[in-house]
């Protein structure tokens, strides 16, 4: 089985970033979403990555212009009809995921794989939902995907066999390293690394020292890239505490209880970078 096309539903940072790294490597991508202005706000997102390749040489502006002709943006799911495989990367929220998964599923011939690029929820549940569970999967991308190596792919109970090899292909071949993950809340490098950015929230509530040094400690005593704080910002305070919830909720422990100060800065609109403000300001 053999993925030579790909539907995407979303065209935010995921959803984008997941086209550009697809058609970098030839395929033919669909993006889709719910309006001709977030299509748009999609394609300026991934012209800006591409032209930063170029500028770091690592792409040529033919290569660009290539990969560019690779993706078709949409706002209809009947485009979605006969391509290899649909990856939807909405945001991680379990209502949202199951209703565009419905479409999809009632969309897309028998042979079309489905898989959703959640970071937390249950690929079991989810393939539930479709009428040929087995070819359900989880591709966890991780952000940005264009630069990060990984994904997790995860094998809900029903996924078959056929299903899993044909996904471990499909990522090697666009230039990732995949990773196989039993069905577990948070799979496996969140379940470690949301906590640590929970913990690194409470240390920032009781005044422990101040976010700069708390990301500095972090980045100099255990040789991390980017501090927890920051990380956060980039990936989202609200998905932060999405996933937080999902922990706590399914594990029903208190050290998945999310930080009150997450969910504080959640809740006044500070979410990181997207929105110019999370735990430190940014030019929007």
């Amino acid at each position: 089985m053999k993925i030579e096309s790909i539907g995407i539903i979303g065209a935010g940072t995921m959803g984008n970033g997941i086209a550009q790294v697809c058609a970098l490597a030839g395929l033919k991508v669909v993006m889709v979403d719910i309006s001709q202005a977030a299509i748009d706000r999609g394609f300026t997102q991934i012209n800006r990555s591409l032209d930063r390749m170029i500028k770091k040489e690592s792409l040529t502006a033919e290569q660009k212009e290539v990969a560019l002709q690779c993706i078709q943006g949409s706002i209809s799911y009947a485009d979605l009809k006969g391509l290899s495989l649909v990856i939807e990367a909405a945001t991680e929220n379990q209502a949202i995921k199951e209703s565009i998964l419905k479409q999809i599923d009632a969309t897309v011939g028998s042979d079309t794989i489905i898989a959703t690029n959640t970071s937390s929820l249950s690929i079991t549940k989810l393939a539930a939902l479709n009428s040929k569970p087995e070819r359900f999967i989880g591709m966890h991308f991780f952000n940005p995907p264009p630069l990060m190596a990984l994904v997790e792919v995860i094998r809900g109970l029903q996924t078959s066999d056929a299903t899993h090899e044909a996904i471990i292909a499909m990522a090697k071949a666009i230039g990732k390293e995949p990773i196989t993950v039993k069905n577990s809340p948070g799979f496996v490098v969140n379940r470690i690394l949301l906590p640590m950015i929970n913990e690194a929230f409470f240390v920032l509530s009781e005044g422990l020292a101040s976010a700069e040094d708390i990301d500095a400690g972090m980045k100099l005593g255990c040789n991390q890239p980017i501090g927890p704080l920051a990380l956060a910002d980039l990936i989202g305070l609200d998905t932060c505490l999405a996933i937080m919830e999902v922990y706590f909720e399914n594990f029903s422990d208190s050290k998945y209880r999310p930080c009150p100060l997450l969910r504080e800065m959640v809740a006044a609109g500070y979410l990181g970078r997207k929105t110019g403000r999370g735990v430190y300001h940014y030019d929007t």
